[in-house]
């Protein structure tokens, strides 16, 4: 899920719009909303953040360091005109880069991927067994050949391949994929989506991946 913050309506609804057309939970803030928001969600809600976008609010330099108290998250400055001053700025207040409004949204996820194996010192890519996956929208790869994922799928893969190693839980795809305020999809979609997405993968791998416990979630496995 992307969070976005600006003191316009019409901006947040705009990248929101653009986010689901790729097929990317987000959830648009005004800055006061914002400030009392990530000092109180739970640890559990900010997990499911990919990144944060600061467009035009005011005390956005402050931003970065209330974000970096709770989060890893990557924190992206949207700015509507070039000016090196502020770019200077946002930097040393600490956001990790600094954009130009418009920005496609394929570019933003490809940013947000760099920035991210910045911190995890990981590739482009993560392999899992024989299945390649990627960050950047790409569908993943199976022994070298593509495997066409429809867009909730492909997301769900690519959060338990964030998380290998850890069991996450329908409720943290969930917000992951369809962020913590929508209200109109029930969590039991998630079911559908994993036994789809699993079915798939046994077809391809010749065994199920994806390791299922009652109660306590899922994780991914390789073999």
């Amino acid at each position: 899920m992307f969070v976005i913050v600006d003191d316009r309506d019409i901006v947040t609804n705009g990248y929101a719009s653009r986010f689901s057309r790729e097929g990317v939970s987000s959830t648009g803030f005004c800055p006061s909303e914002f400030r009392d928001w990530v000092e109180t969600v739970p640890e559990t809600d900010l997990t499911a953040v990919e990144a944060f976008l600061l467009g035009e609010c005011v005390d956005r330099s402050v931003y970065p360091r209330l974000i970096r108290e709770r989060s890893r998250a990557p924190v992206i400055a949207v700015n509507e005109t070039q000016c090196l001053e502020k770019t200077l700025e946002l930097f040393a207040a600490g956001v990790d880069d600094v954009v130009r409004n418009p920005i496609h949204i394929r570019e933003l996820l490809a940013r947000v991927g760099a920035i991210r194996r910045r911190f995890e010192a990981a590739t482009d890519c993560r392999l899992v067994g024989e299945m390649r996956v990627f960050f950047d929208g790409r569908d993943p790869e199976i022994r070298g050949d593509v495997l066409p994922l429809p867009r909730r799928e492909r997301r769900i893969l690519e959060y338990l391949v964030t998380n290998q190693g850890r069991r996450v839980s329908k409720s943290q795809i969930f917000n992951s994929i369809y962020g913590i305020f929508d209200e109109d999809v029930e969590e039991s979609v998630v079911e559908s989506h994993i036994s789809k997405l699993r079915k798939k993968l046994r077809h391809r791998l010749g065994y199920d991946p994806i390791d299922s416990k009652r109660y306590l979630g899922y994780c991914l496995a390789a073999r």
